[in-house]
């Protein structure tokens, strides 16, 4: 099965959650990134508790960038 997933939002109310989700969505991404060899991940905090996961050209591939907002 593949999975042609590019952004993720998350939203959580705790940080144990947000580990949680954060993993699974870099995993996710991951997939995707291993087919494609050319985009890294970025994850952005837009607020607390909100977040995105998605695959990023200004992201080397093989790299995973935080940003906050």
């Amino acid at each position: 099965m593949f999975n042609h997933t590019d952004r993720i939002d998350i939203q959580v109310k705790s940080r144990n959650t947000l580990d949680d989700q954060l993993a699974a969505a870099v995993q996710d991404l991951q997939e995707t990134a291993l087919r494609e060899r050319t985009r890294g991940i970025l994850i952005t905090r837009h607020q607390p508790g909100r977040y995105t996961a998605e695959l990023s050209d200004q992201v080397p591939y093989g790299m995973t960038r935080e940003l906050r907002r």
